[in-house]
């Protein structure tokens, strides 16, 4: 693994509730994100896995074929102890700047204040005039539905947006970042040890968004199952055949610092929502022959 300790520091100017710092490797600047410590009771353990998922998250993604930042699994010594961080490139530049969807939300409706209700987002997608309205959406169902196969809980409005192009103010979607709240990071190995099979279906199932509907969190598995969303559905038909469950299993499994306890859980979890999905995907063959 890289190690991080000696590369040169600068002023970090990143959001989020990550502890993290800026650093320059290589000429690259990345934010490198460092275990969160405990922040719940009762736990041994003395960081939460979040650099571990943000990694897998972040590249599961581009399995399937998005734009996605770049992430290093590395390690950083601080007063004497080596943590296992999580570096995540800057993709952007000079020329082009991270505009957060939260930004736009607050520009579109200066009478209503968005936060995570699904149909208020819509809203904002297709009443502003900033962005591709029909680019967007399907960029954000497709970043739906790999979100729900490796159980994001946290795409909120400020871990997703536009690259805005300074010189000729024209807006695209950004890489996809910030996975590092997907494939339960809050678990430690000795819970995981304990998890039936029946426990583990249940894990993968019961994984909820932070996106709302009617107020209510939604849960990824139940409302694709519904085929209720045609802008889901359509998502679902476009990324099906690109989710490479081989090479996700080969990208976990070349992980030298996690214990394989853990990379079989999550390569279980998201197996079991993958067989979720494709059936899904069957039925809506199925509804598109008759």
């Amino acid at each position: 693994m890289i190690d991080f300790t000696n590369a040169i520091e600068e002023f970090n100017n990143y959001k989020g509730s990550e502890k993290k710092k800026t650093l320059i490797y290589k000429d690259k600047k990345y934010l490198v994100k460092f275990p969160d410590p405990i922040r719940e009771k009762n736990k041994n353990i003395s960081y939460i896995n979040n650099a571990f998922s943000e990694y897998i998250g972040s590249n599961v993604f581009k399995i399937v074929g998005f734009k996605t930042q770049n992430t290093i699994l590395g390690k950083y010594k601080y007063k004497g102890k080596e943590k296992i961080v999580c570096a995540c490139e800057d993709f952007t530049d000079t020329e082009n700047i991270l505009y957060e969807f939260e930004n736009l939300a607050l520009s579109t409706n200066p009478d209503k204040k968005i936060e995570t209700e699904l149909n208020d987002i819509m809203e904002v997608i297709e009443e502003s005039r900033m962005i591709d309205t029909e680019e967007t959406k399907q960029k954000f169902w497709d970043m739906f539905v790999i979100d729900s196969l490796i159980g994001n809980t946290d795409r909120h409005n400020g871990n997703w947006g536009f690259l805005l192009n300074k010189a000729t103010g024209k807006a695209k979607f950004s890489p996809i970042y910030d996975c590092g709240s997907c494939l339960n990071p809050m678990l430690e190995d000795e819970e995981i040890k304990t998890i039936s099979e029946v426990e583990l279906k249940n894990l993968a199932i019961n994984c909820y968004s932070c996106l709302k509907e009617n107020g209510k969190k939604i849960n990824y598995m139940s409302y694709i199952k519904q085929m209720k969303n045609k802008e889901c559905n359509n998502a679902i038909n476009r990324l099906f055949s690109n989710i490479n469950l081989e090479e996700v299993n080969k990208l976990i499994n070349n992980i030298e610092c996690i214990s394989d306890l853990r990379k079989e859980f999550y390569k279980k979890i998201i197996e079991q929502r993958y067989k979720i999905i494709k059936k899904i995907y069957e039925n809506l063959k199925i509804r598109s022959r008759k």
